[in-house]
């Protein structure tokens, strides 16, 4: 498990509707490799609305349409969890979630 890989997670958050969505574990390496249970993600809408913390995805990156990752919803995932690999960021998006992921927490 890397920074930028996109994981389809089955029944997310009680108060979503979707039976499975869609994270990209955000994370820096070093807690990733831990022995931490869990990772930081943030999840993939449909719905891009041109926000700064907002990052485009798509079929490059494993997914069957255009989304977004949103990084004002970051929350914590357990590892056991992240089993079903869909794909990873390329390096230009990764660069763009580091900068959303700046001004989503107020360091930029």
């Amino acid at each position: 498990m890397t920074r930028g890989d996109l994981f389809r997670v089955c029944k997310g958050a009680r108060e979503d509707p979707k039976s499975h969505r869609v994270f990209v574990v955000v994370n820096r390496q070093p807690a990733i490799d831990s022995q931490y249970s869990t990772v930081i993600c943030a999840p993939v809408y449909s719905a891009f609305h041109g926000l700064a913390t907002q990052v485009e995805v798509g079929e490059r990156n494993g997914l069957k349409r255009t989304s977004s990752i949103h990084c004002d919803g970051l929350i914590s995932i357990p590892k056991s969890k992240l089993t079903d690999f869909i794909g990873h960021l390329d390096p230009e998006t990764l660069n763009r979630l580091k900068e959303a992921l700046a001004i989503a927490l107020g360091l930029k």
